[in-house]
């Protein structure tokens, strides 16, 4: 069921307000916010479909906002340390409380995504333009269904081995490049009672979230990370290193 369902794309949009690259606006006429959510309503048109960006109040991720948010996606890049320690611990504590997080490409960097899961979520990577297959190694999850293996992207940064991230509760994709390196491309966890899914394509030089199998896996994912039949928890604040639990 996805009529009822409120999805949150937060895109920081500094490389749109730069034009980074030269091409984004051609790429991304609507921000790659906009071009992620008109993804998602193809697949779940009944669906409450709406975007914020860092510079918006609060960077657009208020109270009320992610009260109202079932699943929530990140993709950022050049700012993660321009997002506040508050908006920070109010993503976090609605993750604990149930809502679902979907967190894309550089976003393996974002704060609130490092401090999910309590490592660097460092990597390797390498920016030539390479072609990326997205195997699947996972088929009965519900992320992987109808998503051909390999998904074949023409042009992608390659991200490799080794990713610095707790094992996974699942992993659905493992991704190959050119170079020979592979990558853990799409996995789960889950902290509280919140869904996280990372999905790694989706470098801003190229125009990934046009692609419809991309827009696919988006969309499952959305799918499995909703759980409106939840009773969102009341997180309370612990003050050990920021550290949440549930009451």
């Amino acid at each position: 069921m996805t009529e009822n369902l409120s999805i949150l794309v937060w895109n920081e949009g500094v490389h749109e307000a730069n034009n980074e690259p030269a091409t984004m606006k051609e790429m991304y006429p609507e921000g790659i916010h906009g071009a992620i959510a008109e993804g998602l309503r193809v697949h779940l048109p009944e669906a409450y479909i709406s975007t914020a960006t860092l510079a918006d109040p609060e960077h657009g991720l208020t109270e009320e906002a992610l009260e109202a948010t079932d699943v929530l996606l990140w993709w950022g890049h050049k700012a993660h340390a321009e997002v506040s320690d508050e908006v920070v611990d109010r993503v976090q504590r609605h993750v604990l409380g149930g809502m679902g997080l979907l967190v894309l490409h550089s976003g393996h960097f974002a704060r609130i995504f490092t401090r999910l899961l309590g490592t660097t979520c460092s990597l390797k990577w390498r920016n030539e333009g390479e072609r990326e297959l997205v195997w699947t190694v996972k088929p009965s999850h519900p992320i992987a269904q109808g998503v051909p293996s390999p998904l074949v992207i023409p042009q992608q940064e390659m991200y490799g081995e080794l990713f610095d991230i707790p094992d996974p509760d699942d992993l659905i994709f493992i991704s190959s490049f050119e170079g020979g390196e592979v990558f853990r491309s799409g996995v789960t966890f889950t902290r509280g009672k919140g869904r996280i899914f990372y999905f790694s394509p989706g470098d801003q030089d190229y125009p990934v979230y046009h692609q419809a199998e991309i827009r696919q896996v988006l969309a499952n994912a959305v799918r499995w990370a909703a759980q409106p039949e939840i009773s969102r928890g009341q997180p309370a604040v612990s003050n050990h290193a920021r550290g949440w639990y549930m009451q």
